[in-house]
């Protein structure tokens, strides 16, 4: 049976039809383990909860100084919720290449021959920008406290709460993971033929422009140092995309 010949209650999974039903089943399958996979990190993150806090904590102490970078709770529950949100955040973390892997099997058996073989390079690339913009961001949090700090002028002394300041190095780490798809997102479409690189090169000045705003509006900090760290990659992205676009289409 031919894809065309699949009823609406089967599909085409490695050339055979799989019902809908067995389908659902796999992806089932594959959630819980995700979520298995999920909870044991989140387990081990709630153990080692004092030396992520450590890690986290590690660019306020070298941006206000060791002596004035506590944080401060204001309720008892909040040491808790803490807790729970770090554990949380890590394993979402460390789950993460387990995530898109499983995404990769389930969908793989269901692709064309020359879209399999793009398929495993495109899921190992896109974690790999992913890890590599959280690490870039948490580089990057240090100058961007620095700045958040003095610009309030000297007589303003910072005096943060841990779920406040948890929220903005994790948005700002998991904002630089995502926006570092970019050049994933750029070859993808430049296989399926929606732009092609000749294009993309014609509009390279709109691009840029496009980049920096966007940079702007991703960069949860605003400051300028930190939209200006984000910028600088997505551009060079910008023109690598096109160089690997070209590759692929010879």
């Amino acid at each position: 049976m031919t894809d065309d010949q699949a009823t609406g209650n089967e599909v085409i999974r490695d050339g055979a039809v799989m019902p809908w039903m067995e389908h659902l089943r796999e992806l089932r399958k594959r959630v819980i383990v995700v979520a298995g996979v999920f909870l044991v990190f989140a387990i081990v993150c709630f153990a080692i909860y004092p030396q992520i806090l450590d890690f986290l904590q590690a660019p306020y102490c070298r941006a206000a100084g060791p002596t004035k970078c506590q944080l401060y709770i204001r309720s008892p529950l909040d040491g808790l919720a803490l807790r729970v949100q770090i554990a949380a955040y890590g394993s979402l973390c460390c789950t993460l290449p387990v995530m898109l892997f499983e995404a990769w099997q389930f969908v793989v058996p269901g692709l064309k021959a020359k879209e399999r073989k793009y398929a495993l390079p495109f899921v190992l690339a896109a974690t790999t920008l992913f890890l590599a913009g959280m690490v870039l961001a948490y580089f990057t949090f240090e100058h961007a406290l620095q700045f958040l700090i003095t610009i309030g002028g000297p007589s303003v002394n910072p005096l943060f709460d841990p779920t406040s300041y948890l929220k903005l190095i994790v948005t700002m780490m998991l904002a630089f993971g995502v926006t570092f798809e970019f050049p994933v997102v750029l070859v993808a479409l430049e296989l399926v033929g929606v732009v092609t690189p000749k294009q993309l090169l014609a509009y390279w000045r709109a691009a840029i422009i496009g980049v920096v705003t966007l940079a702007a509006v991703f960069t949860p900090s605003g400051d300028p140092f930190s939209m200006l760290v984000l910028a600088c990659p997505l551009i060079g992205f910008y023109f690598l995309a096109i160089g690997i676009g070209k590759l692929l289409k010879k």
